[in-house]
């Protein structure tokens, strides 16, 4: 492989705010990208015609001289340098990032306790990674639920989500959006009051969203993050993700008051 492939393949990356950012959109292993642009391995044919395709250029002009393909890649995409940053959604989110607080110290594994909006009278217990990436707060939020008539012989009875989303900390509370990553058909916000003592325990807050049933109806309840840590063992976590009665014995007693006592006052539901 010559070094003109790896050259012009790190000045192409640069464009993006991170290598693992092209990975994932490429779908390529890093550490195999990372040997590319090492010039300790050549892409396959097939990958290198993937690698071109992605980034605009033929597959012979990343063996050209790093000058000359500096020259066709700015003649070609002047604003190449600024692509990423130009996504109307980046642009509206920049703010927030700039002047967004630490959320360091939240990071860790979270159990969410709320009332299901899919099914009334329920508490849907699920578990959430809040973690730092790339200077960002994102968290995975996976939730399980019962199917209400599992087909016969069916092995598969349970309704799994798996919510993708991005956490600010502005002002004194904790705001997280996300999106259901498996059927990309809704989204929440949630809002927590964060902890000032030296130990997270519980993280009180609200949360807005919409049931899952067939009328899709936009709803709120109260919530509780219970921190469990930043390292767990995520299978004996995830085995207790599921719906609870309000009245199971799991449920600590604080943690179902607060979620049963709702506050209205004019009109606005709040919590205290």
């Amino acid at each position: 492989m010559t070094s003109h492939l790896a050259e012009n393949l790190k000045l192409l990356c640069s464009h993006y705010r991170s290598i693992a950012e092209v990975c994932r959109k490429l779908a390529i292993n890093r550490a195999q990208f990372n040997k590319y642009l090492g010039g300790q391995s050549r892409p396959t044919p097939f990958n290198l015609k993937r690698i071109g395709d992605f980034f605009g250029v033929e597959g012979y002009e990343l063996e050209m001289p790093p000058e000359q393909f500096a020259r066709l890649v700015g003649a070609r995409h002047p604003e190449a340098q600024a692509l990423p940053r130009t996504d109307p959604l980046l642009t509206l989110l920049q703010p927030l990032r700039e002047h967004a607080a630490s959320l360091s110290r939240y990071c860790g594994y979270y159990f969410e306790y709320a009332n299901c909006m899919s099914v009334p009278g329920s508490i849907l217990m699920s578990l959430v990674h809040l973690r730092e990436e790339d200077g960002l707060y994102l968290f995975e939020r996976q939730e399980r639920q019962e199917r209400a008539s599992p087909t016969l012989g069916d092995a598969e009875d349970w309704v799994r989500c798996r919510y993708l989303g991005a956490a600010f900390g502005l002002q004194d509370r904790l705001f997280l959006i996300d999106y259901e990553s498996l059927t990309l058909n809704e989204m929440s916000q949630t809002i927590l009051i964060p902890s000032f003592k030296s130990r997270i325990t519980r993280l009180n807050g609200m949360k807005t969203g919409v049931s899952s049933g067939d009328r899709r109806t936009p709803a709120c309840t109260s919530v509780v993050w219970e921190y469990l840590g930043r390292e767990i063992n995520r299978v004996s976590a995830y085995r207790q993700v599921m719906l609870y009665s309000p009245d199971d014995p799991r449920i600590d007693p604080e943690i179902r008051e607060r979620l049963a006592t709702p506050h209205v006052e004019k009109g606005l539901f709040g919590i205290e």
